[in-house]
């Protein structure tokens, strides 16, 4: 073990660090994914790396030491530099407040990140040989790009307790009312209220338009337009609109479509196509398919999230969560098995962001075999405990936290020398 330490450390003296130019915006998180993430930088990224990084800890810790003011700053850091990776983090709820010992029940980070860069959030299965989806004809991966505002998330509702008309109502700032009825009820119902907002639609649609452009995919958008003529039509012309002003050219320069069909459609044509592609969806349609999509697709360990402002700012992190069980494993020095693909991922996919951005092809090289190595790795049959247990691959070694990531490491100096 050590003549192999050793050899290891010759190497990496021998080796030329790739330069960076312009930092990646580092937020830090919670529980066992915390661990992974100093792994992860450790084993595969500063031995290789010139690493620079603007560092946020938005650990529950920290965040609760500054009122949350971290995670605020960490989103103005990433509007400025462009690039951010980031760690899964918890969302307190009652036990975590005790737990942690916390002065309020601070918000969700990615909530306040996702608001403060008017960002759309797509998320995508990492497909590897082995671990075949339920769908057999689905060769590629499907994006699901979920609006993450208003419908039925900020509805306001009643219950109707008998007899009695039910109206819309917009009053204008002269005093000018609008009524459109919705019901006259003859007994006891419910009713609901939604709304969105124009500038939000807006925000969504350049979002996707601009992440199909980046990722040279199709892009798919959906809603019930023809039973909902006002309100998901809005949706449907707004993306219409922007696209023929603003995106037709540029996708046509590109060599992909923009594609809008009725939400029933979509999913039957979703169901029979091979994949590769983004879908647009709605916040309800969203919620629902992405789910669909992680479990269908083997698992949400397997599954990355790439938050996108309508500017173009990016954000990179694991779609899952801290892995709290794992983490109190790890506390009581029992081994654990945490799979680690999604945060490796995360960090790749931003590193080729930041190599794209400041025109450092080395960069998006590592960040393309960093990828292949952690594939290959699962492929050859190493793979953590999770993945062992969907696997085709008859006979898999389960491999615990550390091992997995250095066995990757062994596949990514191969692939380097």
């Amino acid at each position: 073990m050590s003549d192999r330490t050793e050899s290891q450390h010759r190497k990496e003296a021998a080796m030329e660090k790739i330069k960076m130019t312009t930092p990646l915006v580092e937020m830090d998180g919670d529980e066992m994914t915390r661990i992974l993430w100093k792994m992860i930088k450790d084993e595969l990224l500063y031995p290789f790396i010139d690493l620079k990084t603007e560092y946020y800890d938005l650990g529950l810790e920290h965040r609760n030491e500054t009122d949350d003011q971290v995670t605020v700053d960490s989103a103005n850091a990433t509007k400025k530099y462009g690039v951010a990776v980031k760690c899964a983090t918890i969302t307190p709820n009652a036990a975590r407040m005790t737990e942690y010992h916390l002065k309020e029940m601070w918000k969700s980070p990615n909530g306040t990140i996702r608001a403060m860069l008017d960002g759309t959030v797509f998320r995508a299965p990492i497909i590897v040989k082995g671990i075949e989806p339920c769908v057999k004809n689905w060769k590629k991966p499907i994006t699901i790009a979920r609006h993450a505002y208003g419908d039925v998330y900020k509805a306001s509702e009643m219950k109707i307790p008998g007899p009695g008309k039910c109206e819309l109502v917009y009053t204008a700032e002269d005093g000018t009312e609008t009524r459109e009825l919705i019901h006259n009820f003859t007994g006891a119902g419910v009713v609901q209220g939604q709304h969105n907002l124009c500038n939000s639609i807006e925000s969504f649609a350049r979002s996707c338009f601009n992440y199909a452009l980046d990722t040279k995919q199709d892009l798919w958008f959906a809603t019930k337009d023809t039973i909902s003529k006002k309100y998901d039509h809005t949706f449907k012309d707004i993306f219409q609109e922007i696209f023929d002003s603003e995106y037709a050219q540029k996708f046509k320069d590109a060599g992909i479509t923009y594609f809008y069909t009725l939400i029933d459609d979509a999913v039957a044509r979703v169901m029979k196509s091979e994949g590769g592609y983004i879908w647009a969806c709605k916040n309800y349609d969203g919620d629902v398919m992405s789910d669909m999509v992680s479990s269908a697709f083997g698992s949400l360990a397997m599954m990355t999230s790439v938050l996108v402002s309508p500017d173009g700012k990016f954000e990179y992190e694991a779609a899952h969560g801290t892995v709290q069980r794992h983490y109190y494993k790890y506390l009581k020095g029992e081994e654990t098995s945490t799979n680690s693909v999604a945060t490796i991922f995360a960090w790749s996919g931003a590193l080729r962001k930041r190599g794209e951005l400041d025109q450092i092809p080395e960069l998006m090289t590592f960040a393309d075999k960093l990828e292949k190595a952690t594939l290959s790795t699962i492929e050859s049959g190493k793979m953590t405990k999770d993945l062992a247990l969907i696997t085709s691959i008859e006979n898999p070694t389960v491999l615990n936290s550390e091992g997995f990531i250095k066995a990757v490491r062994e596949k990514l100096e191969e692939s380097l020398a």
